[in-house]
């Protein structure tokens, strides 16, 4: 099935372009009149094999992966992708599960949203990548805490030429923080893969991370508590 491509006449050829890969139609009919609604070009795809055939002809700013398709998944996709392309992925996902979320996101997925879902929520999710990207550039992929430095990709936190031992558990919730940085990030976001999704856990491994990133743990100045909501990454850009 071959990729289409939808324009409005008013909207400029330098508009945001998008790509939706969804094998259900409706979903990206939807989709596609909203975002188009909203001044961004958009190009649908119904499974992987058209996604690929629209990648590599077109230039996109974003791309949407539906994660449960007939053949390739779009995780299995997003990972295929890694490295290759550019533009940020965002996952549209019926599963629920802590451990589908942090698969994604060790991927390399930008965000995700669980259907069903409001249309302007996602369309809140895609301008805050789009102002990420805008303001960090491109392809960049570190970010500075104070005199660390962190490589979201590689997902190695340093200080000058020394390199801090982080663990897996760590590195995955640092990788979290750093995909979005400025945003509060609830605690339910931020449950393991190994299960233990209660508040009390979520609170010793923030707090065993920030051992490890702020000079004053007590006292936090990049990764603080929003109360009754979850954490808050602050970088230096």
């Amino acid at each position: 099935m071959t990729a289409g491509t939808d324009r409005q006449s008013p909207l400029p050829d330098n508009a945001p372009h998008i790509l939706i890969v969804d094998d259900d139609e409706r979903i990206r009919n939807l989709l596609a009149k909203y975002l188009l609604g909203n001044g961004f070009r958009v190009t649908r795809a119904a499974d992987a094999a058209s996604a690929r055939a629209a990648l590599s002809g077109l230039e996109f700013d974003l791309l949407i992966l539906d994660v449960m398709m007939p053949g390739e998944t779009g995780f299995e996709l997003a990972q295929s992708l890694k490295g290759r392309i550019n533009a940020p992925i965002f996952m549209l996902t019926a599963l629920g599960e802590p451990e589908q979320r942090v698969k994604g996101l060790e991927i390399g997925v930008e965000d995700y949203i669980t259907k069903p879902f409001e249309p302007k929520e996602l369309l809140i999710r895609i301008g805050n990548i789009m102002r990420r990207i805008e303001k960090s550039g491109t392809g960049q992929d570190r970010i500075s805490i104070g005199e660390l430095r962190f490589n979201i990709a590689r997902g190695d936190l340093s200080s000058g030429e020394k390199t801090i031992k982080l663990t897996e558990r760590e590195r995955e919730l640092l990788r979290i923080f750093a995909r979005r940085r400025g945003e509060t990030v609830a605690r339910h976001e931020l449950s393991g893969s190994d299960g233990d999704s209660s508040d009390r856990a979520v609170d010793v491994q923030i707090n065993r991370l920030r051992r490890k990133i702020e000079k004053d743990p007590a006292n936090p100045v990049y990764l603080q508590t929003v109360r009754g909501k979850g954490y808050i990454l602050h970088t230096d850009e």
